[in-house]
């Protein structure tokens, strides 16, 4: 069997070895798809990678991820947008959201303003403002608001200080409601209590769910891979004595491609 390129990250030299031990040992047939070059990368190997590759690889992993702009303000009134990926639901009464912020060894602007005013707002991002979107990842000073670096629109609700992206077809108003910190990674959990959601009143359908991908909603992988979505299907909930006919598995070219 053919070996081809290993990945561009560098991984231990005991690493390789096993691999191209572990694929001369083994009778595979020729490569049909990609998923059919197995490959395993342990602990040890993730431990012996350079940063920004184990980076890019651990925040891919998962898949791709809601990303939205992050709005908060400080106590000297400076507005902060920052891009965040690791957002996801706690439940739904109250309506709980939550997401990480990376370990607080240098001046977290996002964190430090939550902490301070105890709240944030959440807007989606679309392919339309996806460049000054991500340009809000750039480390500018504390006194810097990235809406005027970056060209976006500062928007603002009554009774709610935080700004909101006036372009992002989707903002949501949240309050804080707990901290929780993360030993293993020095990382923390940021939850909030939904204060407020400002959406187009047709994107709402009839059983509340909402439209992303009238709403133009992107999602995200690693630093720096963005991914439009679209709607594949909309099934019934799922129970044990429903009828249920299974879906045959057909093999793809790629990996992961629909039939």
């Amino acid at each position: 069997m053919a070996v081809g390129p290993l990945p561009w990250f560098n991984l231990t030299e005991q690493f390789v070895i096993r691999q191209l031990r572990l694929l001369k040992k083994s009778n595979l047939p020729p490569v049909q798809s990609a998923r059919d070059s197995a490959m395993i990368i342990s602990t040890a190997d993730l431990e012996a990678m350079e940063k920004l590759p184990r980076v890019q690889l651990a925040t891919t992993l998962p898949g791709p991820k809601p990303i939205c702009l992050v709005g908060t303000r400080s106590i000297t009134g400076t507005s902060n947008l920052a891009p965040f990926s690791s957002i996801t639901h706690f439940g739904s009464n109250p309506v709980l959201l939550g997401m990480v912020t990376r370990p607080d060894t240098v001046d977290r602007h996002t964190l430090k303003n939550i902490l301070d005013t105890k709240e944030w707002s959440l807007n989606h991002i679309t392919a339309g403002i996806l460049k000054n979107a991500h340009q809000c990842s750039a480390r500018y000073p504390s006194t810097i608001s990235e809406f005027e670096a970056t060209g976006l629109t500062e928007f603002h609700h009554t009774g709610f200080e935080s700004p909101f992206v006036k372009e992002s077809p989707l903002r949501i108003g949240i309050a804080l409601e707990d901290i929780i910190d993360i030993p293993s990674n020095d990382t923390k959990l940021i939850v909030g209590r939904v204060k407020l959601i400002d959406l187009p009143e047709h994107t709402i359908k009839k059983d509340g769910s909402l439209d992303l991908t009238e709403l133009g909603t992107v999602a995200s992988t690693a630093l720096d891979t963005y991914f439009s979505i679209t709607e594949i299907a909309r099934l019934p909930y799922a129970k044990p004595n429903s009828q249920f006919k299974k879906q045959q598995v057909t093999k793809t070219s790629g990996v992961g491609k629909a039939p």
